[in-house]
C-alpha cells in the first residue's frame, strides 16, 4: 500500500507485525516501555482502549510526521479479564476456564500524530469446544502461551482444534482488527 506518512508500530508481537505487514504497511518497530495497570474501576469493556492509549502517549513528544499505531487485546470470560499467564499453572488455569464456553475478545487500537488521536476497539465472540486436561497440557508445554491475553493464540494449535465459533473477526482475535485499522488509517 502507498501510504505516504511514516508509521511506527508500537508493539512487540510478532502477529501484530505480521498482519501489518500483510497488509501492505511499511513501518518501523519501537516498543513502549510502560506498566500495564488501569484504575481498578474501570469498566472491563473499556480497559483496552485505555492501554492502547497509554501505549501510544509514550512517544507523544518525540512525533514529527509519524504515526503511531499501538494495540492492546484483552480476553473477557464471565465479566473478568483473563491477561497473560504468569506461568504454567495459571496458563493451564486459564485454558480450563474458557474450555466449553463462549468468551468476547476485544482488541483496541490507537493512531496517534502530532495533530491528533484515533482510538477504536473491535469485539469477536469466540467459542472453544470442551478441552482435555492432556489437550490443555500439551498445548502449554509445546506453544508457551505466556505473552497471549487468556494463554491463547487462534493461528496456534489450539486455535485449531478448540475454536468452534467466531462470531467477529478472527484478527481481532489475533491482535489487530486489520478491517479497521487499514480503515482508519486511510482516512488518517
Amino acid at each position: 500500500m502507498n501510504f505516504s506518512r511514516p508509521l511506527i508500530l508500537a508493539s512487540s508481537s510478532p502477529r501484530r507485525q505480521y498482519l501489518m505487514r500483510e497488509a501492505g504497511f511499511q513501518f518501523e518497530v519501537r516498543v513502549p516501555d510502560i506498566d500495564e495497570s488501569f484504575p481498578p474501576e474501570m469498566p472491563i469493556t473499556k480497559v483496552p482502549n485505555y492501554l492502547a492509549e497509554k501505549k501510544a502517549r509514550v512517544f507523544e513528544t518525540e512525533l514529527q510526521d509519524e504515526i503511531v499505531v499501538t494495540s492492546d487485546t484483552v480476553v473477557i470470560l464471565n465479566n473478568k479479564i483473563l491477561n497473560k499467564p504468569l506461568d504454567r499453572t495459571e496458563a493451564i488455569e486459564m485454558l480450563s476456564q474458557l474450555s466449553g464456553h463462549t468468551h468476547t475478545v476485544i482488541t483496541a487500537v490507537c493512531l496517534l500524530s502530532r495533530e491528533k488521536v484515533d482510538c477504536f476497539d473491535d469485539r469477536t465472540d469466540v467459542t472453544f469446544k470442551k478441552l482435555t486436561l492432556e489437550e490443555i497440557e500439551f498445548y502449554v508445554d509445546n506453544y508457551k502461551p505466556f505473552d497471549k491475553a487468556g494463554a491463547y493464540g487462534a493461528q496456534d494449535w489450539i486455535g485449531l482444534v478448540a475454536i468452534q465459533k467466531i462470531n467477529g473477526s478472527y484478527f481481532t482475535v489475533m491482535g489487530m482488527p486489520m478491517h479497521l485499522v487499514y480503515l482508519h488509517l486511510k482516512d488518517f
